[in-house]
């Protein structure tokens, strides 16, 4: 299958063609996404909270980020990859901007980097790309931001704070960022920003409207015991995981495992 790129993202938002996009933060899950045909890998600074036991996002640091990218690029064929900048990487200045995304491309593999945040954000989103690197944008539910908004809430319900995301989507594609992540957002509120964008947009519990869908693999597949309303459980590892490790100790307790046919 073709190789996805930049251009072909933008060039499915104007066939109409729906984005798939899941997280990856390993070789063979990276692997797994590829043979399924999805579109986008991205490596979260979820990986903070899914694998690394962290509380929030806000204490994973570019070391995790860029051994992680590594692991997810050495999986990676035909999907999109793109990479999270994690909190205080691209904040303070345009050049720590530049610099990390730069360690993302040059070492983690990455095709394009995320940063969260809108129009507060544009001297570093536009040192970023001036520097080669595609940039995909993230309003709505920004979780670096968590104890700002207090705690993990659907933003843009009133018409102020939703005018205001409005005008961050439409500063934010007039920069260069070719692509926009929409979390937790009302799916009207979704719906008009989409309209309004050329580039496409990613929701996450941002409605159906959205150019495309991405979610925590390990959310889908009932891994990370997390079940927020936007995500559907497509299946249940954590429950099939435990009942064959109960049945290993126990057959292994019982002395049926090994058995003569595991055994040299």
């Amino acid at each position: 299958m073709e190789k996805i790129t930049t251009t072909r993202l933008i060039e499915m938002k104007q066939r109409g063609e729906k984005i798939t996009a899941l997280t990856a933060y390993d070789c063979p899950t990276a692997r797994l996404l590829n043979e399924a045909g999805i579109d986008v890998v991205l490596v979260g600074d979820s990986v903070g909270m899914v694998k690394l036991g962290y509380e929030s996002t806000l204490s994973v640091n570019m070391e995790d980020m860029l051994y992680h990218a590594r692991s997810v690029k050495k999986g990676n064929s035909r999907a999109f990859l793109a990479v999270d900048m994690p909190f205080l990487s691209y904040e303070s200045k345009p050049s720590d901007a530049v610099y990390n995304a730069g360690l993302l491309v040059k070492i983690g593999g990455a095709e394009a980097v995320k940063l969260e945040g809108g129009r507060e954000m544009l001297k570093s989103i536009r040192a970023v790309i001036e520097a080669k690197i595609p940039v995909i944008g993230h309003l709505g539910l920004t979780p670096q931001g968590i104890h700002k908004f207090g705690g993990y809430k659907v933003q843009g319900r009133d018409p102020k704070s939703a005018q205001k995301m409005i005008d961050d989507a439409l500063a934010l594609e007039e920069s260069g960022v070719f692509m926009l992540v929409l979390e937790c957002i009302p799916a009207g509120l979704a719906k008009k920003i989409t309209s309004l964008l050329s580039i496409p947009t990613i929701g996450i519990g941002a409605g159906p409207h959205c150019d495309g869908q991405v979610l925590v693999t390990d959310d889908l597949l009932g891994l990370s015991g997390m079940s927020p309303k936007f995500v559907k459980k497509y299946a249940n590892l954590q429950g099939d995981i435990s009942k064959a490790v109960k049945k290993y100790r126990k057959e292994v307790r019982a002395s049926r495992f090994p058995s003569r046919s595991n055994s040299y």
